[in-house]
């Protein structure tokens, strides 16, 4: 007897472990201040779950529950570290991030979540005219510390000056510290609209890009493929496109 409820109780314990592994863990997913993708309630530079707005946020609350996947989500600064953090420990996600090809075996990607031009923007009554980056060596150019645009102009053999914050950009632009700003499009307009700028010129568009959530390279597969299937559906059926109206 004793025998058979040992047998009986390793058997449960084998389909025990085996519906746990059919559970996908959760994720700690770390966002920062980007608008209108991802933004903390009052701009604040930490926030939790139903503090944070945005068009990838709310992407990404629908992905997930449609997956069935349990997540944390906190948007901290600066984005250096969590980025980091992503990369470094298992269980973490960051987005909205760009799919580079540098990047592309250090995470796993779901995605894409949107679009990111790569521009530069003036003032208003700037006269500056550029035909390419590689004639924007001589002025000053402002970049946000960590992102793949800084790290973009720095493999060009630009010296781009950096802030911790996108936001010290638009300041720095209007007072004349930095000549252009380099930021992505929507995202760097509306940053600068919440600072009460507008009217700001775009000189040039010197790269695109697509906006991804990126997951450690521990994250498994059957996870990775759940959230990209939700993604697909959402896409399908429209629900994307609404979700981008709500902030335009």
């Amino acid at each position: 007897m004793f025998r058979k409820m040992t047998c009986l109780a390793a058997a449960a314990l084998l389909l025990c472990g085996a519906a746990a592994q059919a559970q996908p863990a959760r994720i700690e997913l770390l966002t920062e201040n980007f608008p209108p993708y991802n933004m903390a309630e009052g701009g604040k530079n930490f926030a939790r779950d139903e503090h944070i707005s945005g068009i990838a946020v709310d992407i990404v609350r629908e992905m997930f529950k449609r997956a069935g996947v349990d997540y944390g989500l906190t948007l901290r600064f600066p984005w250096d570290r969590i980025y980091s953090t992503a990369l470094q420990q298992p269980g973490y996600g960051v987005f909205v991030t760009a799919r580079l090809p540098e990047r592309e075996a250090l995470f796993k990607w779901v995605g894409p979540i949107g679009p990111d031009d790569w521009v530069l923007l003036a003032r208003a009554d700037s006269p500056i005219s550029l035909d390419s980056l590689a004639d924007a060596g001589g002025y000053s150019i402002g970049a946000y510390k960590g992102d793949a645009i800084a790290e973009h102009l720095q493999g060009k053999g630009l010296q781009p000056v950096l802030a911790l914050r996108d936001q010290e950009n638009v300041r720095k632009l209007m007072d004349g510290s930095i000549d252009l700003w380099a930021t992505g499009d929507p995202a760097g307009r509306y940053l600068a609209r919440l600072e009460g700028v507008s009217g700001l010129r775009r000189v040039l568009r010197f790269e695109s890009s697509e906006l991804y959530l990126a997951l450690n390279r521990q994250t498994d597969d059957e996870t990775v493929q759940k959230l990209q299937r939700a993604l697909d559906q959402m896409r399908a059926e429209g629900l994307i496109d609404e979700i981008n109206k709500r902030y335009y």
